[in-house]
Protein backbone atom coordinates (compact mmCIF):
# COMPACT_ATOMS: atom_id res chain seq x y z
CA UNK A 1 0.00 0.00 0.00
CA UNK A 2 1.78 3.29 -0.99
CA UNK A 3 0.98 5.57 1.98
CA UNK A 4 3.01 8.25 0.26
CA UNK A 5 -0.43 9.46 -1.47
CA UNK A 6 -2.09 10.15 2.10
CA UNK A 7 0.97 12.27 3.37
CA UNK A 8 0.78 14.13 0.18
CA UNK A 9 -3.09 14.68 0.29
CA UNK A 10 -2.64 15.66 3.98
CA UNK A 11 -0.12 17.77 4.01
CA UNK A 12 -2.68 20.55 3.39
CA UNK A 13 -4.31 20.04 6.16
CA UNK A 14 -1.87 22.29 8.01
CA UNK A 15 -3.02 25.49 6.40
CA UNK A 16 -6.53 24.88 8.14
CA UNK A 17 -5.49 22.97 11.33
CA UNK A 18 -4.92 24.72 14.83
CA UNK A 19 -2.09 23.96 17.08
CA UNK A 20 -3.77 20.51 18.63
CA UNK A 21 -4.63 19.39 14.86
CA UNK A 22 -1.08 19.67 13.68
CA UNK A 23 -0.20 18.29 16.74
CA UNK A 24 -2.31 15.30 15.72
CA UNK A 25 -0.99 14.79 12.12
CA UNK A 26 2.24 14.40 13.31
CA UNK A 27 1.89 11.65 15.62
CA UNK A 28 0.15 9.88 13.18
CA UNK A 29 2.38 9.55 10.33
CA UNK A 30 5.56 9.67 13.04
CA UNK A 31 3.89 7.08 15.20
CA UNK A 32 1.56 5.32 13.32
CA UNK A 33 1.96 5.28 10.11
CA UNK A 34 6.03 5.04 10.02
CA UNK A 35 5.85 2.44 12.90
CA UNK A 36 3.16 0.52 10.82
CA UNK A 37 5.44 0.73 7.64
CA UNK A 38 8.92 0.09 8.82
CA UNK A 39 7.92 -2.40 11.81
CA UNK A 40 4.91 -3.70 12.16
CA UNK A 41 4.58 -5.33 8.54
CA UNK A 42 7.72 -6.92 9.12
CA UNK A 43 6.58 -8.41 12.47
CA UNK A 44 3.43 -10.09 11.75
CA UNK A 45 4.53 -11.01 8.29
CA UNK A 46 5.59 -14.52 9.24
CA UNK A 47 2.51 -15.05 12.26
CA UNK A 48 0.57 -17.83 9.72
CA UNK A 49 4.03 -19.57 9.26
CA UNK A 50 5.27 -19.71 12.18
CA UNK A 51 1.89 -21.18 14.11
CA UNK A 52 2.66 -24.36 15.00
CA UNK A 53 0.57 -26.83 17.25
CA UNK A 54 1.83 -30.23 18.58
CA UNK A 55 -0.49 -31.93 15.91
CA UNK A 56 0.17 -33.49 12.86
CA UNK A 57 -3.58 -33.44 11.69
CA UNK A 58 -4.52 -32.01 8.40
CA UNK A 59 -6.11 -28.64 8.70
CA UNK A 60 -6.05 -28.52 12.63
CA UNK A 61 -3.55 -25.82 12.86
CA UNK A 62 -5.29 -23.14 10.49
CA UNK A 63 -8.80 -23.11 11.82
CA UNK A 64 -6.94 -22.36 15.19
CA UNK A 65 -5.50 -19.68 13.67
CA UNK A 66 -8.71 -18.81 12.03
CA UNK A 67 -9.86 -19.63 15.44
CA UNK A 68 -7.63 -16.64 17.19
CA UNK A 69 -6.72 -14.60 14.70
CA UNK A 70 -10.19 -13.66 12.93
CA UNK A 71 -8.54 -10.53 11.86
CA UNK A 72 -4.92 -9.84 11.16
CA UNK A 73 -3.86 -6.88 13.33
CA UNK A 74 -1.37 -5.36 9.96
CA UNK A 75 -5.02 -5.22 8.76
CA UNK A 76 -7.10 -3.92 11.21
CA UNK A 77 -4.47 -1.14 11.34
CA UNK A 78 -4.65 -0.17 7.97
CA UNK A 79 -8.11 -0.16 7.75
CA UNK A 80 -8.46 2.18 11.08
CA UNK A 81 -5.36 4.52 9.66
CA UNK A 82 -7.48 4.81 6.23
CA UNK A 83 -10.61 5.51 8.19
CA UNK A 84 -9.06 8.18 10.21
CA UNK A 85 -7.03 10.50 7.85
CA UNK A 86 -10.12 10.27 5.04
CA UNK A 87 -12.28 12.98 7.00
CA UNK A 88 -9.15 15.53 7.04
CA UNK A 89 -9.58 15.39 3.19
CA UNK A 90 -13.29 16.34 3.08
CA UNK A 91 -11.67 19.61 5.40
CA UNK A 92 -9.20 20.33 2.43
CA UNK A 93 -12.01 19.38 -0.30
CA UNK A 94 -14.89 21.75 1.20
CA UNK A 95 -11.50 24.45 0.97
CA UNK A 96 -11.08 23.82 -2.21
CA UNK A 97 -14.73 24.16 -3.18
CA UNK A 98 -14.40 27.95 -1.63
CA UNK A 99 -11.73 28.58 -3.56
CA UNK A 100 -13.27 27.64 -7.29
CA UNK A 101 -16.35 29.20 -6.53
CA UNK A 102 -14.13 32.34 -5.13
CA UNK A 103 -12.48 32.06 -8.15
CA UNK A 104 -15.74 31.84 -10.68
CA UNK A 105 -17.27 34.56 -8.77
CA UNK A 106 -14.21 36.80 -9.60
CA UNK A 107 -14.80 35.82 -13.11
CA UNK A 108 -18.24 37.26 -13.12
CA UNK A 109 -18.07 40.21 -11.24
CA UNK A 110 -14.48 41.19 -11.82
CA UNK A 111 -11.90 41.84 -9.56
CA UNK A 112 -14.26 44.90 -8.20
CA UNK A 113 -17.24 43.16 -7.99
CA UNK A 114 -16.36 41.88 -4.30
CA UNK A 115 -15.48 38.70 -2.65
CA UNK A 116 -17.84 35.96 -1.42
CA UNK A 117 -15.22 34.55 1.31
CA UNK A 118 -13.26 36.99 3.15
CA UNK A 119 -10.89 34.42 3.86
CA UNK A 120 -11.74 30.58 2.33
CA UNK A 121 -9.83 29.01 4.47
CA UNK A 122 -10.93 30.60 7.59
CA UNK A 123 -13.44 27.98 9.52
CA UNK A 124 -16.31 30.07 9.43
CA UNK A 125 -20.02 29.08 8.77
CA UNK A 126 -19.86 25.53 6.66
CA UNK A 127 -16.22 24.77 7.38
CA UNK A 128 -15.82 24.95 10.66
CA UNK A 129 -19.34 22.48 10.79
CA UNK A 130 -16.79 20.32 8.55
CA UNK A 131 -14.16 20.57 10.30
CA UNK A 132 -16.16 19.55 14.02
CA UNK A 133 -17.90 16.59 12.16
CA UNK A 134 -14.12 15.25 11.32
CA UNK A 135 -12.94 15.50 14.46
CA UNK A 136 -15.95 13.71 16.10
CA UNK A 137 -15.82 11.31 13.10
CA UNK A 138 -11.78 10.67 13.76
CA UNK A 139 -12.06 9.98 17.50
CA UNK A 140 -15.18 7.41 17.11
CA UNK A 141 -13.59 5.25 14.90
CA UNK A 142 -10.33 5.22 16.74
CA UNK A 143 -12.48 4.62 19.71
CA UNK A 144 -14.40 1.76 18.18
CA UNK A 145 -11.17 -0.04 16.86
CA UNK A 146 -10.20 0.00 20.27
CA UNK A 147 -12.91 -1.35 21.33
CA UNK A 148 -12.88 -4.45 18.02
CA UNK A 149 -9.52 -4.93 19.04
CA UNK A 150 -9.94 -5.43 22.94
CA UNK A 151 -12.68 -7.55 21.65
CA UNK A 152 -10.71 -9.82 19.82
CA UNK A 153 -7.47 -9.55 21.47
CA UNK A 154 -8.80 -9.31 25.21
CA UNK A 155 -5.92 -6.87 27.09
CA UNK A 156 -4.62 -6.25 24.06
CA UNK A 157 -1.87 -8.84 24.19
CA UNK A 158 -1.20 -12.38 22.71
CA UNK A 159 -0.43 -15.43 25.22
CA UNK A 160 2.33 -17.68 24.31
CA UNK A 161 0.43 -20.86 24.00
CA UNK A 162 -3.79 -20.85 22.83
CA UNK A 163 -5.12 -24.21 23.77
CA UNK A 164 -7.63 -25.44 20.66
CA UNK A 165 -10.50 -28.21 20.17
CA UNK A 166 -11.98 -27.29 17.20
CA UNK A 167 -12.54 -29.96 14.32
CA UNK A 168 -10.69 -31.31 12.77
CA UNK A 169 -8.23 -31.85 15.45
CA UNK A 170 -8.85 -35.10 17.19
CA UNK A 171 -8.42 -33.38 20.71
CA UNK A 172 -7.34 -30.63 22.84
CA UNK A 173 -3.75 -29.38 21.16
CA UNK A 174 -2.13 -26.66 22.60
CA UNK A 175 -0.93 -24.01 19.57
CA UNK A 176 2.20 -21.82 19.73
CA UNK A 177 2.66 -18.35 18.78
CA UNK A 178 5.84 -16.74 16.74
CA UNK A 179 7.17 -13.92 18.87
CA UNK A 180 4.25 -12.91 20.97
CA UNK A 181 6.36 -10.56 23.24
CA UNK A 182 6.94 -8.37 20.09
CA UNK A 183 4.07 -8.10 19.36
CA UNK A 184 2.94 -6.80 22.60
CA UNK A 185 4.99 -4.57 22.79
CA UNK A 186 3.84 -3.57 19.10
CA UNK A 187 0.25 -3.39 20.23
CA UNK A 188 0.33 -1.95 23.40
CA UNK A 189 2.46 1.05 21.52
CA UNK A 190 -0.77 1.73 18.70
CA UNK A 191 -3.01 1.37 21.47
CA UNK A 192 -1.33 4.08 23.16
CA UNK A 193 -0.63 6.03 20.83
CA UNK A 194 -4.75 5.53 19.56
CA UNK A 195 -5.54 6.94 22.66
CA UNK A 196 -3.94 9.98 22.45
CA UNK A 197 -4.94 10.90 19.33
CA UNK A 198 -8.45 10.48 20.66
CA UNK A 199 -7.38 12.60 23.19
CA UNK A 200 -5.92 15.66 21.10
CA UNK A 201 -9.14 15.12 18.89
CA UNK A 202 -11.66 15.99 22.26
CA UNK A 203 -9.28 18.61 22.93
CA UNK A 204 -9.29 20.19 20.01
CA UNK A 205 -13.51 19.86 19.80
CA UNK A 206 -13.51 21.90 23.47
CA UNK A 207 -11.26 24.28 22.46
CA UNK A 208 -13.15 25.24 18.69
CA UNK A 209 -16.73 24.83 20.67
CA UNK A 210 -15.62 27.37 23.46
CA UNK A 211 -14.16 29.64 20.71
CA UNK A 212 -16.99 29.88 18.79
CA UNK A 213 -19.38 30.56 21.79
CA UNK A 214 -16.67 33.30 23.14
CA UNK A 215 -17.00 34.97 20.05
CA UNK A 216 -21.08 34.64 20.12
CA UNK A 217 -20.83 36.44 23.53
CA UNK A 218 -18.39 38.52 22.82
CA UNK A 219 -20.49 39.81 19.36
CA UNK A 220 -23.87 39.64 21.69
CA UNK A 221 -22.51 42.24 24.43
CA UNK A 222 -20.91 44.10 21.11
CA UNK A 223 -24.21 44.20 20.05
CA UNK A 224 -26.29 45.41 23.38
CA UNK A 225 -23.66 48.16 23.98
CA UNK A 226 -23.99 49.58 20.39
CA UNK A 227 -27.94 49.67 20.99
CA UNK A 228 -27.36 51.25 24.42
CA UNK A 229 -25.49 54.04 22.85
CA UNK A 230 -27.43 54.44 19.64
CA UNK A 231 -30.82 52.88 20.23
CA UNK A 232 -31.90 54.39 16.83
CA UNK A 233 -29.19 52.54 15.12
CA UNK A 234 -29.78 49.01 16.50
CA UNK A 235 -31.13 47.95 13.60
CA UNK A 236 -28.63 48.58 10.99
CA UNK A 237 -26.13 47.33 13.74
CA UNK A 238 -27.29 44.21 14.30
CA UNK A 239 -27.92 43.70 10.03
CA UNK A 240 -24.23 44.49 9.78
CA UNK A 241 -23.14 42.60 12.77
CA UNK A 242 -25.03 39.23 10.83
CA UNK A 243 -23.32 40.08 7.42
CA UNK A 244 -19.80 40.13 8.70
CA UNK A 245 -20.46 37.13 10.96
CA UNK A 246 -22.36 34.88 8.25
CA UNK A 247 -20.33 32.46 6.28
CA UNK A 248 -20.76 34.66 2.70
CA UNK A 249 -20.32 38.56 2.52
CA UNK A 250 -20.91 40.82 -0.68
CA UNK A 251 -19.41 44.01 -1.65
CA UNK A 252 -18.91 46.51 -3.81
CA UNK A 253 -22.75 45.94 -4.71
CA UNK A 254 -24.37 49.11 -6.36
CA UNK A 255 -28.01 48.42 -5.00
CA UNK A 256 -29.34 50.20 -2.41
CA UNK A 257 -31.24 48.68 0.60
CA UNK A 258 -35.13 48.87 0.45
CA UNK A 259 -36.82 52.07 1.91
CA UNK A 260 -38.25 51.80 5.38
CA UNK A 261 -42.00 52.20 4.61
CA UNK A 262 -42.90 53.83 8.06
CA UNK A 263 -40.10 56.66 7.76
CA UNK A 264 -40.61 60.39 6.11
CA UNK A 265 -39.79 60.71 2.29
CA UNK A 266 -37.65 63.39 3.00
CA UNK A 267 -35.96 61.86 6.13
CA UNK A 268 -35.05 58.89 3.61
CA UNK A 269 -33.39 61.43 1.56
CA UNK A 270 -31.31 62.91 4.07
CA UNK A 271 -30.37 59.49 5.17
CA UNK A 272 -29.20 58.38 1.60
CA UNK A 273 -27.44 61.50 0.78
Amino acid sequence: MNWGIFEGLLSGVNKYSTAFGRIWLSLVFIFRVLVYLVTAERVWSDDHKDFDCNTKQPGCSNVCFDEFFPVSHVRLWALQLILVTCPSLLVVMHVAYREAREKKHREVVGEDGGRLYLNPGKKRGGLWWTYVCSLVFKAGVDTAFLYVFHSFYPKYTLPHVVKCHIAPCPNTVDCFISKPSEKNIFTLFMVVTAAICILLNLVELVYLVSKKCREGLAARRARATGVAHCPDCATSSCKGDDLLSGDLIFLGSDSHPPLLPDLPRDQVKKTIL
